[in-house]
């Protein structure tokens, strides 16, 4: 790796990245390896991968990471938007439009949504994600603005709906992702059309009745 610049070591780590992210998202990330990682990414040293990035662990989260950052920017405008808002819908836009909009900026296909759903299969993998996405400072005002709007709700019942709402999106977002990446036929023609119909169907869940 000696005598590499700068420019030509940060090409190799995106390119690495980018390859990771869609063999994990397509095989699962205990089915591949560095190596695997490494020859797909056209690098002819078994160790690239490991030099770069150090252990799978924390290749996992050189990926979230660099999705993560876009996606609090978004969040962080939407705030601005709909600060001091009561409005259910406008706290529900605020939880969905950032993946949404960061999906659609990328270029086509993409992995992320199907690389976070095998991610979450796994415990320490699952930590991984929570401490780089779910503790941001702008995800944490949208879930008290939220909280706010369905104060009515019991809190086993607000946790529990949270949980669903996560797993709704998540799970939406790759459906979508994989039907582009496969060019099959999807229920929507855009990510704004996946947004839509994701806000539609939790602010339902949200306002939902509470059977006692």
């Amino acid at each position: 790796m000696a005598g590499r610049t700068p420019e030509q070591v940060g090409t190799t780590r995106e390119l690495i990245l980018t390859v990771a992210e869609r063999l994990f998202a397509e095989h699962g990330v205990h089915a591949v390896s560095k190596r695997q990682i490494g020859a797909v990414a056209g690098q002819g040293n078994n160790t690239a991968v490991g030099y770069h990035f150090g252990t799978k662990e924390d290749l996992v989260r050189a990926i979230v990471r660099r999705h993560a950052e876009p996606v609090e920017e978004i969040r962080v405008r939407l705030l601005a938007e709909v600060n001091g808002s009561t409005e259910l819908r406008d706290w529900v836009d605020c939880s969905v439009l950032p993946f949404a909009r960061h999906f659609a900026a990328l270029d086509s296909p993409t992995w992320f949504a199907r690389f976070c759903v095998q991610v979450l299969t796994d415990p320490v993998l699952r930590s991984i994600l929570a401490e780089e996405f779910l503790t941001s400072p702008a995800l944490q005002r949208i879930e008290t603005g939220l909280g706010r709007c369905v104060a009515g709700l019991p809190p086993g019942v607000r946790h529990a709906r949270s949980a669903m709402a996560g797993h709704v999106i998540l799970q939406t977002c790759a459906e979508y992702e994989r039907g582009l990446a496969a060019n099959s036929p999807t229920a929507w023609a855009s990510w704004d059309e996946v947004a839509t119909s994701l806000i539609d169907a939790l602010v339902g869940l949200w306002s939902g009745p509470v059977t006692r």
